[in-house]
């Protein structure tokens, strides 16, 4: 039996290592650096899918033993399924992207520029329960800038869909990157997961930092006085 930080199972047929499914969950473990859609993901409408999510909601509710002819919750499934569609997931749909335009920095300005404190709301892909934290991202003009609530909209994009953190620093980034033609990008989260505070461990007062430093930012002096704008 092959094993890394967890033990594999081995697929019998084969003897190759299968998926601990439980472990990626529980231990929030990404496969991929790209979120995982289906070719197929946006063939039928958002009102289709609206139609689709209350129709499975509504068997989730009343797979629960919850009275769906309650004044209080008969509206549920299709709030629900506005919610997912328009607002908390409106992310996985490339149309909702943020439309980026770019300036001339006429001003000259080639030091770092940090919009810090980002406040966004995300969930985890293993258990659909929110992210929440804060967001600093800093770059170096390589000639062009961007509006600064750009910066935040570009993290409000990638955080509207499930999400595992390493991934949503790393597309934060690499997005900045294309846009600004730069590698002069810094991305730094700092978040609390509810799937570990309100279920498993129930550590609530834990929270994780993630990290992405590209290009000049991979320079010590430049990490630390990237650190000092943040915690002014």
């Amino acid at each position: 039996m092959k094993t890394t930080e967890y033990t594999l199972k081995t697929n019998s047929s084969n003897g190759t290592p299968a998926i601990n499914h439980e472990d990626i969950g529980n231990d929030h473990m990404l496969t991929s650096m790209e979120t995982p859609l289906k070719s197929t993901a946006f063939l039928i409408t958002d009102e289709e899918k609206k139609k689709r999510i209350a129709f499975h909601f509504t068997e989730i509710m009343d797979t629960l033993g919850l009275d769906l002819n309650d004044d209080s919750l008969k509206g549920t499934p299709e709030r629900v399924a506005k919610m997912y569609i328009d607002e908390i997931f409106s992310g996985l749909n490339p149309i909702n992207k943020p439309k980026m335009a770019l300036f001339d920095n006429k001003y000259q300005y080639k030091q770092m520029l940090v919009e810090k404190n980002i406040t966004f709301y995300s969930n985890c892909e293993h258990h659909f329960v929110p992210i929440i934290g804060k967001a600093h991202v800093a770059y170096i003009s390589s000639g062009k800038v961007i509006g600064l609530s750009k910066l935040n909209r570009i993290v409000q994009y990638f955080a509207k869909r499930p999400q595992v953190q390493e991934r949503l620093t790393n597309q934060i980034a690499k997005e900045l990157e294309q846009v600004l033609g730069t590698k002069d990008v810094a991305v730094i989260i700092d978040a609390k997961h509810l799937c570990v505070s309100s279920r498993g461990i129930k550590d609530d007062t834990s929270a994780t930092v993630t990290a992405y430093y590209g290009g000049k930012f991979q320079e010590h002096e430049k990490v630390v006085e990237l650190q000092n704008f943040i915690n002014s």
